[in-house]
């Protein structure tokens, strides 16, 4: 991982108070104004930011699989969607699919993914800090503060 990245979540993770404080603090009452913000901040983050410098998300956790996820990917595995998810996949406490183990059995060396043109939905719309309906995320926004430094970057930004 890129050593400032790196930085960047472990100042995240030695203030999680603050960035929760932080999410608690935002204006919830004008979603619009709230998803301009995040949707802003967004953009200018991810024009220098390398994901392939980093790929923690694939190396600490899961995206949920949607049927259709694994129905693609099994496809495009040719395998069944049984096979699927025998080999690959188990359902969480809350009755999710996610992966049996990390890092993602589809990352390869160089950070990049195996799967990319038809991985989960999760995963090509993570981080998700350019979602409609912020406000309703701002928990899972939380969570992803400790794993993609660009994350940790826009809510420091904020």
């Amino acid at each position: 991982m890129n050593e400032n990245y790196r930085k960047s979540l472990e100042k995240a993770k030695s203030n999680k108070k603050l960035v929760k404080q932080k999410l608690q603090q935002l204006d919830t009452s004008n979603s619009g104004v709230l998803d301009f913000t995040f949707h802003k901040l967004h953009e200018e983050v991810f024009a220098k930011t390398d994901c392939l410098d980093c790929a923690n998300c694939c190396k600490t956790t899961s995206p949920i699989f949607e049927q259709q996820d694994i129905d693609r990917v099994a496809k495009r595995k040719k395998i069944t969607t049984g096979e699927f998810i025998t080999k690959y996949l188990y359902m969480d406490e809350e009755g999710d699919f996610v992966l049996q183990n990390a890092p993602c059995s589809f990352l390869n060396t160089d950070n990049t993914c195996g799967i990319y043109d038809v991985r989960p939905k999760a995963c090509s719309e993570y981080p998700h800090t350019n979602r409609k309906k912020m406000h309703e995320i701002l928990d899972l926004t939380y969570e992803n503060a400790f794993v993609c430094p660009a994350v940790s970057e826009i809510i420091r930004m904020l």
